[in-house]
């Protein structure tokens, strides 16, 4: 619900004020978006709070999370680059307003999208402390960075119902099955169920043994990994390092370092340099599979003594493979506008998005517009040598699959009638489905490097895009944000691709 009552919401403005008195000078104020309420676990909606400027680093908090109350509802708040911990593997602990920049759009971005995410909270920049970081020369070939640039740091705040990874469950459950000490599996028993406390409580049963929540954890945490993944698809974006770290428990989108919005389809797309074919676009389901048999291998201790709950376990892992499929298919027909998936249809579009080299979200948004020919798909080609070799053949095979697609689409009809789906109508559905804008690489690059010498008015200008990703917003906007990457950025380090020194 929105804050109205500030009384009543005291603890949330709280935390947040008692956080802003240690900044200074505000440089961007985010009025357009200032409520807190949640809807439901996979639409964490946020207050999204503004950029700031801290008058010294030396005053910068070394806090790392905070858990605020807004609403009834719990929330940790995570500082990112806020200096040295114990865990930071010797390095200096800070981020760089590049990354940071690139994680508080991305977050609010895939929100908008109707992608389970963390939240951005604030970012702050240093005026005084600078690092030294890897990075791109001007268009650079380079796979890693070929020099090393000075940066401001910054501190951003990610926000979310828990921050718990697959990762720490795998390790306290490693714990136990080494018997490294005599509490291990009361310790394993006390993390799980504080994720089933923070982020399952609305649907886990409190009253329940451990062992039975134990399986519905499981079997929600499928549901949630699952659907997750196929929004990622569906909107065209890759999170690059899938290991169990950078999983989130809660199954939402979390760590936003080596990841990328895919501009021309590749199932092979992978924006981090070190992330190989494994992390890839269209392979995330199987990375993601392997992280959800780390976790139902972390939980198996603590439903060991009951044969039935270890078998229910089992059961729901092995039943990954078929709940991904069928969910993946149910998010491609939506993008096509089908009732159900068409194979055959699906992949000769794959075969000719492929071969013509095609523009990921431009192309399912023309689709949308239910045209009656190829000429406005054609917005989305960038035309590679394939589709060069052969254009009229490939123009010839894009028609016929036109056409069929149109038929199956007339075919289909509403579940109370007998006539076909208004176009207007079907057209109106797709496009909640196929945004007309995504968080593209070469958009942000220049934004960052705007707001490295204090210019700050492209970061809000993509902040107020990015939000409306479904709208068709102005023309300007149109002009400068839908459109074809430049072929001079392909190839291009810091743009198309980037090593995991963000």
């Amino acid at each position: 619900m929105k804050i109205r009552n500030r009384q009543k919401n005291w603890n949330w403005l709280f935390f947040w004020r008692k956080i802003s008195q240690l900044f200074t000078q505000p440089l961007i104020e985010n009025t357009r978006n200032s409520t807190l309420h949640t809807t439901d676990h996979n639409q964490h909606q946020i207050s999204n709070a503004s950029l700031q400027s801290a008058a010294s680093a030396d005053r910068m908090p070394r806090i790392r999370h905070i858990i605020a109350v807004g609403s009834g509802q719990r929330f940790e708040m995570q500082l990112k680059g806020g200096g040295r911990t114990p865990y930071c593997r010797g390095a200096d602990g800070r981020a760089v307003l590049r990354s940071s920049v690139r994680e508080f759009l991305a977050q609010e971005c895939m929100h908008a999208l109707g992608v389970p995410s963390s939240r951005s909270l604030s970012l702050y920049v240093s005026k005084t402390e600078k690092v030294s970081r890897p990075w791109y020369s001007e268009a650079s070939r380079s796979q890693d960075p070929d020099r090393l640039i000075t940066e401001a740091v910054a501190i951003s705040t990610r926000v979310a119902p828990s921050l718990i990874r697959v990762g720490q469950l795998e390790l306290f459950s490693r714990r136990v099955r080494k018997q490294e000490h005599p509490q291990a599996m009361a310790e394993l028993e006390m993390i799980v169920l504080h994720l089933i406390d923070r982020e399952y409580s609305d649907v886990i049963d409190n009253t329940l043994s451990t062992a039975e929540k134990v399986v519905l954890l499981a079997r929600e945490f499928r549901n949630r990994l699952t659907s997750l993944v196929a929004n990622w698809l569906r909107v065209g974006y890759c999170k690059g390092n899938l290991n169990n770290d950078n999983c989130a428990a809660g199954g939402f989108t979390l760590d936003y370092g080596a990841f990328g919005f895919c501009d021309l389809f590749n199932p092979r797309y992978q924006a981090w340099t070190g992330g190989g074919h494994h992390f890839s676009f269209l392979n995330q389901p199987m990375a993601v599979e392997r992280n959800f048999h780390m976790f139902c291998t972390a939980l198996q201790p603590l439903v060991a003594s009951h044969q039935n709950y270890t078998k229910n376990l089992n059961e729901i892992r092995t039943g990954f493979t078929t709940v991904m499929q069928a969910k993946i298919e149910k998010m491609w027909a939506e993008k096509l506008g089908l009732h159900t998936f068409n194979t055959g249809l699906f992949r000769e579009l794959e075969t000719l998005m492929a071969h013509t080299a095609v523009d990921y979200t431009i192309f399912f948004r023309e689709l949308s517009t239910m045209p009656g020919d190829i000429a406005s798909l054609k917005k989305s080609f960038y035309k590679n040598a394939t589709y060069k070799a052969d254009h009229e053949g490939m123009d010839k095979r894009w028609s016929a699959w036109l056409t069929t697609w149109k038929s199956l689409n007339d075919s289909n009809t509403y579940a109370n009638t007998a006539r076909p789906r208004a176009q207007d109508e079907l057209s109106r559905k797709m496009k909640l489905v196929n945004s007309k804008y995504n968080l593209r690489e070469w958009f942000v690059v220049p934004a960052y490097q705007q707001a490295s010498v204090g210019n700050y008015s492209l970061v809000r200008e993509l902040q107020e895009v990015m939000t409306q990703p479904y709208a068709d917003q102005s023309i300007d906007v149109e002009e400068k944000y839908y459109r074809l990457k430049p072929l001079e950025f392909f190839e291009t380090g810091g743009l198309s691709h980037y090593s995991c020194s963000l």
